[in-house]
C-alpha cells in the first residue's frame, strides 16, 4: 500500500506534543508512530509533511517541516469536530519521479475516500503530483496557485518553475482552469502574461487582491486543489529573509486566503510550498494551515448544487442573450449559469454554474458580462 512508503513522526516530537496543554491541537490529533498508523477512515483531514526539495534544483537535501509542525499543533483549536490525522512524512525518493509517485497514489487514496489532504512541502513542484492524483478519479480539475509568478516553463529547467507547462502539456488533459491569485507583473515575461490570456486562465495581480481579496473568494469555491507558495508573502511579514521579497501578501491577507480556500466545498486538496526553513516563517505557514481548517469547518454544503428553492434565480437580459444569476438563501453567495452546448465538446457536463460576485450581477444589468462568464464559455468550445 502507498502510505508504506510514509516515516512516522519521531521521538522528539511525541515528546514535544505530551508537554502541550490539553486543550492544544496536538492533543487531538491523532498522529502516524512506529507502532500505529492512524484509521483514515473516521478521518476528514489528513496531514501530509513531504520532504522533496529537488524540485528547486538546488541539490538534494530535505525539507526541514518540524518548526511548522510544532508551531502549528502549539496553537488552539476553534470549535472543531472534524477528526485530523498527521500521517507523518514522505521522504524523497531515489528521483524526484519516486517522490511524485507516493504522493500522487496517497492524494488520490484519501480524495476517494473522502478525506481532504493538506500536504505540507517541500517545493512547489509538488502541485504537479497532486495534480495528477485526479487523474484516477476521472473528472476535470480547477487549480488555483497563490503565488508572485506563473510557474510555466523556464530557461533554467528547475520543475518548481516549471510544473505549469506540465499540467497543460502532458496527457492526460484533465485542466480545465488554472487561476493564479497575487502575480506580480516583473517576475512573469509579457509572453507568459499573453499565453494566460490565450488560453483563457484567471490572473489577478497582487494590488487588485490586496484592495479587495473577496473577489478571490469566487476563485477558490470552483477550485478542486489549492497550491500556496509561501514566497508570495513578503519577507517583512513571513519571516524568510534567506530568499529576500519586499512586495507580496501581508500575513492577514494570505489567511484570509486560505480560509477561502476551506469555505469552498469544492476543494478537496490544499498544500502550502516552498518553505524556507526558518522557524520565523513556520510561525505563519502554521497560522496558514489554521485557517484552512477553520474555514473547513464553515463550509454550507453548496456544491454541488442544492435545493433550487433555496436560491433565487435573476435573469439579465442582454442585446442578444440572457444571463441567469442564482443567489443563496444561506450563504448569499452568488452564481452564474453556464449554457449547456448540445452537440459540442462541453467539458462542462458535470456543472453549469460558475461562483461569481454581487458585482458581477449588479455588472450584468449595466450590459456588462462578467470576465470569468466569457472565459469559461470560451474554454468550454475549445
Amino acid at each position: 500500500m502507498v502510505f508504506d512508503f510514509f516515516q512516522p513522526l519521531d521521538s522528539d516530537f511525541f515528546e514535544f506534543v505530551q508537554g502541550l496543554t490539553p486543550q492544544a491541537l496536538g492533543k487531538k490529533v491523532v498522529f502516524h508512530s512506529e507502532t500505529d498508523f492512524p484509521n483514515i477512515e473516521k478521518a476528514s483531514i489528513a496531514i501530509i509533511g513531504v520532504m522533496e526539495n529537488r524540485g528547486l534544483g538546488e541539490g538534494i537535501y530535505e525539507a526541514d517541516l518540524a518548526h511548522i509542525r510544532r508551531e502549528f499543533y502549539s496553537l488552539f483549536p476553534g470549535n472543531w469536530e472534524a477528526q485530523i490525522v498527521d500521517l507523518g512524512n514522505i521522504a524523497p525518493g531515489n528521483s524526484l519521479d519516486d517522490t511524485y509517485y507516493v504522493l500522487k497514489n496517497a492524494v488520490a487514496y484519501l480524495i476517494k475516500n473522502k478525506v481532504v489532504p493538506v500536504v505540507i512541502g517541500g517545493s512547489q513542484d509538488l502541485t504537479y503530483a497532486m495534480y495528477r492524483a485526479y487523474d484516477q478519479l476521472e473528472q476535470m480539475v480547477n487549480v488555483v496557485s497563490v503565488d508572485s509568478k506563473f510557474d510555466f516553463a523556464k530557461e533554467d529547467g528547475v520543475p518548481a518553475n516549471s510544473f505549469l507547462s506540465s499540467m497543460i502539456v502532458e496527457e492526460p488533459n484533465n485542466l480545465f482552469n488554472y487561476s493564479n491569485i497575487g502575480y506580480q507583473t516583473y517576475f512573469n515575461s509579457q509572453e507568459e502574461i499573453d499565453l494566460i490570456e490565450k488560453l483563457y486562465f484567471d490572473a489577478f495581480r497582487l494590488g487588485e487582491i490586496c484592495s479587495n481579496p473577496a473577489i478571490a473568494e469566487p476563485v477558490f469555491r470552483d477550485a478542486d486543489l489549492v497550491s500556496v507558495d509561501l514566497t508570495s508573502v513578503k519577507s517583512a511579514d513571513s519571516g524568510n529573509f534567506a530568499k529576500f521579497n519586499p512586495n507580496g501578501f501581508n500575513g492577514k491577507e494570505i489567511c484570509v486566503l486560505s480560509r477561502y480556500s476551506g469555505i469552498s466545498d469544492k476543494v478537496t486538496s490544499f498544500g502550502v510550498f516552498n518553505h524556507g526553513g526558518s522557524e520565523a516563517e513556520s510561525v505563519l505557514a502554521a497560522q496558514v494551515l489554521w485557517y484552512f481548517i477553520e474555514g473547513f469547518h464553515y463550509r454550507s454544503k453548496e456544491y454541488p448544487f442544492g435545493v433550487k428553492e433555496d436560491y433565487l434565480k435573476y435573469i439579465v437580459p442582454l442585446e442578444d442573450e440572457e444571463l441567469i444569476f442564482f443567489k443563496s438563501d444561506k450563504t448569499e453567495r452568488w452564481w452564474i449559469e453556464i449554457p449547456f452546448l448540445s452537440g459540442l465538446n462541453n467539458k462542462l457536463r458535470r456543472s453549469t454554474l460558475l461562483p461569481c460576485t454581487y458585482e458581477d450581477y449588479l455588472g450584468a444589468t449595466n450590459q456588462e458580462i462578467p470576465e470569468r462568464w466569457w472565459k469559461a464559455q470560451k474554454k468550454n468550445l475549445v
